[in-house]
């Protein structure tokens, strides 16, 4: 569907189901430099059990207007103004990678209209390395390899997609490549201006699900497991041999750690 958020149209994908505001609301938060078409799998199965699903594309990603968001706040704050457009008073928040940061700062910042988050491939700050910021701001193409690189892990570079014919990294990198110029940089560059994530974490009350990979070299399990001990209400799933992508390397584990995600 597509609605008007602050001004500007954006598109959100709903699981192949129309969405009903009536019922329980979940929104899928991409990472940098993705779209909504990274939430396919599990924005289908939760839109076929009782939630009413909005998987949008960010500011200025995919098929959404307007410039892309500068910071992990604006972002938590647009995502509340998408429940407003979609006439939703609360939801539950899932997002990945930047996505989490954002899902994080708004459960904290906007507890009444968040009822529980999932937090995938996560940690409470994630750096970016300043070869990739400068690499991402002169749209340079050696910013999607460094991505697609460290982001996928041992496994995901030898194949093995479980979706037949798909090449994980490949796949992962012609994402990348349809952002508009600029747009990796900005995500990458609130990813590492955000240095809140311990002091949002400690302020959410909110039901948590947490579901890192043992070897993601982009948000290394270790900061996971600490972003878990901050939050008081947290379930950890920790995916052995995983990297960073974990919605193409292991969609079936990531479903199943967040199959019983809270309703309201």
């Amino acid at each position: 569907m597509r609605v008007s958020v602050n001004g500007n149209a954006t598109l959100v994908g709903t699981g192949g189901r129309d969405f009903d505001p009536k019922l329980p609301a979940l929104v899928f938060l991409h990472g940098a430099g993705l779209d909504h078409t990274v939430w396919a799998l599990l924005a289908r199965w939760f839109s076929h059990r009782g939630f009413a699903v909005m998987a949008p594309d960010l500011p200025g990603h995919g098929g959404s207007g307007g410039a892309p968001l500068t910071s992990i706040a604006a972002m938590a704050d647009w995502t509340m103004a998408l429940l407003d457009a979609a006439r939703v008073e609360k939801a539950g928040l899932i997002g990945h990678s930047m996505g989490s940061l954002v899902a994080l700062d708004a459960a904290a910042r906007h507890a009444a209209r968040v009822g529980a988050i999932g937090l995938v491939g996560t940690a409470p700050a994630m750096p970016v390395s300043p070869d990739l910021l400068t690499a991402a701001a002169n749209d340079d193409h050696a910013a999607i390899d460094m991505v697609s690189i460290w982001g996928h892990g041992f496994r995901a570079g030898l194949g093995g997609s479980l979706a037949p014919g798909l090449w994980m990294s490949g796949g992962g990198s012609r994402l990348l490549e349809r952002a508009r110029p600029g747009v990796l940089h900005a995500d990458l560059s609130a990813c590492n201006a955000y240095g809140d994530g311990r002091t949002a974490a400690s302020a959410v009350t909110q039901p948590a699900i947490l579901v890192i990979g043992e070897r993601d070299m982009m948000t290394p399990a270790r900061a996971g497991r600490e972003l878990a001990d901050v939050l008081p209400n947290a379930r950890l799933a920790v995916l052995k041999g995983a990297g960073h992508m974990l919605m193409s390397e292991r969609p079936d584990e990531v479903f199943t750690a967040l199959r019983d995600f809270p309703k309201g």
